[in-house]
């Protein structure tokens, strides 16, 4: 039994590796990575190391051969790209006689009208199509993911925010990779949905959690759209960001994420880190 992981150099794919190191030899693991001179750390720990490059097709094909259970992490980028190299890789992963897919979604894919899901829904469509047992992981939102708007409030601004009350499950990075790690390694996930969100919180929820940790209250600015664009343009940000930050705040306004599940729980065999553990993580790498 061969297991591949895509993407393994990132945030999330590293800690997958690691994860899988755990209960899985070595020998029994391979990634594939863009650039393979990034991932020497992964080569030294006896996993092979393989090119897979999304916008190479042809790399693909060598990467999956010889799998039997891939993770496919989805790619950066704009919809329409991420689409298109996720059609290739569910493609060639189909050639190479790959027997199961688990993939890395977003809560509530086919239905929900966040500005990430149609990359998703047109994934899960292909990997379906495919007739290859799957698993999609449908991940809510990192809590890494605040870490700007925690590293601002460490040095003295408030948190900015135009989301109102919408609630987010938001979860450790660390929780999600475990959870992939046993779907890919595990059995008995065929054709299964994991719906993967932490408890549900406003933003003012989790800066008072955040208030909790650093040991002061920390005062939450509510903007419009419009605001929240020049408040973050004035903070630095650049511009071809602020579309993706804006739509953030809209879609967790608008209720995407507020999604409630216990498939962590499921998979992970224990409630996720809570979020003033995660908190305290993230304050701590912030200051270090």
């Amino acid at each position: 039994m061969k297991l591949l992981v895509t993407g393994a150099t990132g945030k999330l794919g590293s800690k997958v590796v690691n994860e899988l190191l755990k209960t899985v030899p070595a020998e029994q693991l391979a990634v594939s990575v863009r650039t393979p001179a990034k991932a020497e750390w992964i080569s030294a720990l006896g996993v092979e190391v393989r090119h897979g490059d999304f916008d190479q097709p042809e790399s693909l094909a060598a990467a999956f051969a010889g799998i039997d259970r891939l993770l496919i992490i989805s790619a950066d980028g704009d919809n329409e790209t991420r689409i298109r190299q996720h059609a290739d890789a569910v493609a060639q992963a189909e050639r190479a006689g790959v027997k199961f897919i688990a993939y890395t979604s977003i809560g509530n894919a086919q239905a929900s009208s966040n500005f990430l899901a149609p990359t998703h829904k047109a994934t899960e469509d292909k990997i379906k199509e495919s007739g290859i047992p799957y698993s999609f992981l449908r991940n809510n939102w990192y809590l890494e993911n605040e870490s700007s708007s925690i590293q601002g409030v460490l040095a003295g601004a408030p948190w900015v925010t135009s989301a109102g009350i919408g609630k987010v499950g938001w979860a450790l990075q660390q929780d999600y990779a475990e959870a992939a790690a046993a779907v890919l390694s595990g059995t008995g996930h065929e054709n299964t949905i994991y719906e993967l969100s932490g408890p549900l919180l406003t933003t003012d929820e989790i800066a008072a959690e955040l208030g909790a940790v650093i040991g002061k209250e920390v005062a939450v600015q509510h903007v419009d759209d419009a605001a929240y664009i020049e408040i973050m343009k004035g903070a630095g940000v650049p511009e071809f960001l602020l579309p993706m930050l804006v739509n953030i705040q809209k879609d967790i306004r608008e209720g995407t994420l507020e999604i409630e599940s216990n498939d962590f729980e499921k998979l992970l065999g224990r409630p996720t880190t809570s979020i003033r553990e995660g908190l305290e993580q993230i304050v701590k790498e912030s200051t270090n």
